[in-house]
C-alpha cells in the first residue's frame, strides 16, 4: 500500500521514512555485491582503525627442571586508520512536476508524489550501487579508486605488503603481494600448476581466516585466452557441454585447478563522460571466498545532527522545501568503505 503523504507539507517525508525507502528499494546493480563476500558493518565514526598484533609462535628450548625459562616476548602493535569516504548526491523534484496531475484518491493508482520520489529514490539508489560495486572492485584489486581513477586507498602499501617472486618457489609468500603471468600465449604452460600457485598463496596468506574456495574475476580477452588454452580447452568443452544442457551462462563460473573463474565485464562512466571497465582487458583478480573476517565494507553515519554518533547504515535520503515552495531540494548520501585486512590473499592474474 503506498505511503499517503500531504505533498505541500513542509516535511512530506522525515528522514526516517526517507532511509527506510531508499534501503528497501532491490540494489539492481552488482555481481560483487551478489557474490557475499563483504559483510557490512555500521560505523559510529568517520574513520575506522585496524589493530595488527601478530602473534608469532617460536620452538621452545629444552630446560632444566626449576630453571626459568626463556621470557615471553610481545609482539609490537600496530594501528591503521582509514578515513571513509563521504559520497553525497544532491537532487531536485519541482512542484510543477504534478501540475495536471491527478491526486491520490481520484484514481486507482498511486499517490503522483509519493511515485515521483520513489522512482527519484531509485534512480539515485543505481548511481550509489554502481559506486559502492566500483569500492568493492578496488578493495579486492588491494588499490581503492575516487571515481577519476585516483588513488585513495593502496592496502598493499597500508598494510606493508611487499612484492614477491612469483618464479621463486622456495622463496616465503607470507606478507607478500603476488601478481602471477598465466602465460596463456604458450601452449606448454601448466595451467593446472599456475592455478595451484595461486591457491597456496591464498591459504598462506589468510593468516587465522578460513575460506571455502578462490573464484577469480577475469575481463573477457582472459577468459576467452584461458578456455581456448590447450590445456584447459577439453575441460572447457566438457563443462559447457553440461551448461549448454543447462541453458547456463558459460560465462558464470567454470572451475579449473579448483579455482572458479568468471568473467566480469562491468563498466562504468566516469566523471568526464568516458568508459571505464572496472578489470583492464587481458588480466584477472583472484581472492578467497567464504571468509568471515578479511572482507568487511564498513558504513559511517550521515552528516545530519539526527545521526551524529550513530551507527552508519548503507545508505540516507533527506528532502526538504525549496524556497517560495517551488518544489523539493532531495539529497541522498552513502559513506562506504569496503576494505580487504589481508591484502596478501589479493593475486592479480595477467593472460601473457
Amino acid at each position: 500500500m503506498p505511503i499517503m503523504t500531504d505533498a505541500f507539507s513542509p516535511n512530506p517525508f522525515s528522514l526516517v521514512e526517507m532511509v527506510q525507502a531508499i534501503n528497501l528499494i532491490p540494489s539492481a546493480y552488482g555481481r560483487i555485491n551478489g557474490l557475499s563476500i563483504f559483510r557490512d558493518q555500521g560505523v559510529t565514526t568517520t574513520t575506522v582503525g585496524f589493530e595488527e598484533l601478530k602473534g608469532v609462535l617460536r620452538l621452545l628450548r629444552f630446560q632444566e627442571r626449576g630453571a626459568r625459562g626463556a621470557e615471553h616476548q610481545y609482539d609490537k602493535r600496530k594501528i591503521r586508520t582509514f578515513s571513509i569516504p563521504h559520497i553525497p548526491l544532491p537532487a531536485s523534484l519541482l512542484a510543477e512536476k504534478f501540475q495536471n496531475v491527478r491526486g491520490f484518491g481520484l484514481d486507482a493508482g498511486p499517490d503522483p508524489f509519493t511515485k515521483a520520489v520513489m522512482d527519484l529514490l531509485a534512480l539515485l539508489r543505481n548511481n550509489h550501487a554502481i559506486t559502492l560495486e566500483w569500492l568493492r572492485m578496488g578493495a579486492l584489486k588491494g588499490v581503492i579508486l575516487d571515481a577519476d581513477s585516483s588513488i585513495t586507498h593502496d592496502l598493499f602499501d597500508e598494510f606493508q605488503i611487499g612484492d614477491s617472486d612469483p618464479t621463486d618457489f622456495e622463496e616465503s609468500k607470507v606478507g607478500k603481494r603476488l601478481q602471477l603471468n598465466f602465460e596463456l600465449d604458450s601452449d606448454a604452460t601448466d595451467v593446472r600448476a599456475k592455478c595451484m600457485m595461486v591457491k597456496r598463496h591464498i591459504e598462506q596468506n589468510l593468516q587465522g581466516d578460513t575460506m571455502s574456495d578462490v573464484r577469480v574475476l577475469v575481463s573477457a580477452a582472459f577468459y576467452d585466452a584461458l578456455t581456448a588454452h590447450a590445456k584447459v580447452k577439453e575441460a572447457f568443452s566438457g563443462w559447457q557441454a553440461a551448461q549448454d544442457r543447462l541453458a547456463g551462462d558459460m560465462r558464470k563460473g567454470f572451475t579449473f585447478g579448483g579455482i572458479t573463474f568468471e568473467e566480469y565485464s562491468a563498466f562504468a562512466t566516469d566523471p568526464s563522460g568516458d568508459i571505464v571497465p572496472f578489470i583492464e582487458s587481458g588480466y584477472g583478480h583472484a581472492f578467497p571466498v567464504g571468509t568471515s573476517q578479511t572482507f568487511t565494507t564498513f558504513y559511517a553515519p550521515a552528516d545530519y545532527k539526527e545521526t551524529v554518533n550513530t551507527p552508519g547504515l548503507p545508505l540516507y535520503a533527506k528532502m526538504e522545501e525549496m524556497r517560495f515552495g517551488k518544489g523539493w531540494d532531495i539529497e541522498t548520501q552513502s559513506n562506504p568503505l569496503p576494505i580487504c585486512s589481508r591484502p596478501g590473499v589479493l593475486v592479480e592474474l595477467i593472460a601473457e
